[in-house]
């Protein structure tokens, strides 16, 4: 009996010490538990109503009264039904000390005024804004790169096709132009012939430039390298027939004056084209003007680059098929503003066994490697030719090769120098005075806290 007593009496008392504290204890209400975020909400409010470019052209029309009407409704639609709104234009100006001024335009609310309240606010830029962007020019030791394009009239093209040479060459001069100081269209084999000799064409100079061959897989031979030419030693290999020996001058050229040697397509060097000197001569395919070297051309081009003794020796390259552009690349065609397919068809790509066999080095993988029977290829890729002399490593000379198939993508020759070099674009904004316009926006919640 005392035992129940005890127990009932325990239970006495918790209940009244319960009833006695709870009349001290205040509950939070529902909305402080789980507060409405109101300065997000109007945020995204405000991007809804932008997202079809009503909110920007009722910015800058405030007295149209259809428009600014028609933005009210829309905002009044998009609010739950217990919140109240202060919608706010100010005009954006600029003091004589650079601060921004803002001059309220137009506003609108369903409230007499919010006590307790969160905002966001939303920049719009009329039409009159002009976005520019200024490219930086490539340079190698702070002194200006050149920028060659070979554009001779007296060559014909192969693996082109549908194109012809001066064709690509107007059209990546104008994506390759703004990036350089100098930038030269090579208008024939005369002016070639005098480059490759050592004199600058317009007073440019000649070291560290790029050149770009838009022959395809032909490479333009001036008159002077011909079997019967005064240069015909270092352009003629008689003892073959063959004119992989003008690759070979090519390649000791190229590590000469430090060049980067670009080729757009296909398989490099495989004929030389000279409309003039190769008038009786086609390349095994009806087009006259050129001359078939075969995949020695290749060979002495990388010969003569490493300064190794001319042989005339054959080349050989894979045909991977579908290949994609690294990640990489896909983010600085972003950068550059730059869109070929994410993915190409290569059957002319370079074996990577080159890099230990000529002394060179990949400086930019425009693709990803792929390989065929174990081995592995590059689909497009630039390389760079070092020398190492007591432990010391100097780059002398470059090759970037595309080994696409036919039809070529010049945004693709393009990307690749943008990439390997990666100048800078610089973005400017030009703006006239009131162009510019701040939209602010106020929520509160009235009832039901």
């Amino acid at each position: 009996m005392m035992r129940t007593i005890e127990v009932l009496l325990v239970i006495f008392l918790l209940g009244a010490a319960y009833v006695a504290t709870s009349a001290y204890i205040n509950l939070p209400t529902p909305s402080a538990v789980s507060p409405v975020d109101l300065d997000r909400l109007a945020y995204t409010t405000l991007q809804e109503l932008d997202s079809r470019y009503d909110l920007s052209s009722a910015a800058f029309e405030t007295n149209n009264l259809t428009a600014w009407g028609d933005l009210q409704i829309a905002l009044a639609a998009s609010l739950p039904p217990n919140l109240v709104y202060n919608l706010t234009v100010y005009n954006v100006n600029t003091a004589s000390n650079g601060a921004p001024l803002y001059t309220s335009v137009a506003s609108a609310s369903n409230a007499a005024n919010l006590v307790s309240s969160d905002a966001s606010s939303y920049l719009e830029a009329s039409s009159n804004v002009t976005y520019i962007s200024t490219p930086q020019q490539i340079s190698v030791n702070g002194a200006p790169v050149t920028l060659y394009i070979l554009d001779c009239s007296d060559t014909n093209g192969w693996w082109i096709t549908g194109y012809t040479p001066s064709i690509l060459a107007q059209t990546v001069y104008g994506l390759l132009s703004p990036y350089f100081k100098t930038t030269i269209m090579v208008q024939n084999t005369n002016q070639l012939s005098q480059l490759l000799d050592g004199h600058s064409l317009q007073g440019e100079s000649i070291n560290n430039a790029i050149v770009i061959n838009t022959c395809g897989e032909a490479v333009p031979i001036p008159t002077n390298f011909g079997s019967s030419g005064i240069n015909s030693t270092q352009g003629y290999d008689a003892k073959d027939s063959s004119y992989a020996m003008y690759d070979y001058t090519l390649g000791k050229i190229t590590q000469l004056y430090n060049w980067t040697w670009v080729s757009i397509v296909g398989w490099p060097f495989y004929y030389v084209t000279n409309t003039g000197l190769l008038s009786s001569s086609q390349n095994t395919w009806g087009i006259y003007g050129m001359n078939c070297v075969y995949s020695n051309g290749l060979s002495a081009f990388l010969e003569g680059l490493d300064n190794q003794p001319y042989a005339y020796t054959g080349s050989s390259t894979g045909s991977p098929g579908v290949v994609y552009l690294t990640s990489q690349t896909q983010s600085l065609c972003n950068y550059y503003g730059l869109y070929p397919s994410d993915y190409q068809t290569s059957t002319r790509a370079l074996p990577l066994s080159i890099t230990s066999q000529y002394n060179l080095k990949v400086a930019t993988y425009l693709f990803n490697n792929a390989t065929i029977g174990g081995a592995l290829y590059n689909p497009g890729a630039v390389y760079r030719h070092f020398v190492s002399t007591h432990g010391v490593t100097n780059y002398q000379g470059g090759f970037f090769a595309l080994g696409m198939t036919r039809i070529p993508d010049i945004r693709l020759a393009a990307l690749g120098i943008l990439c390997d070099y990666q100048p800078a674009r610089y973005g400017s904004l030009y703006t006239a005075a009131g162009s510019n316009r701040l939209v602010v926006l106020q929520l509160g919640i009235v009832g039901g806290g």
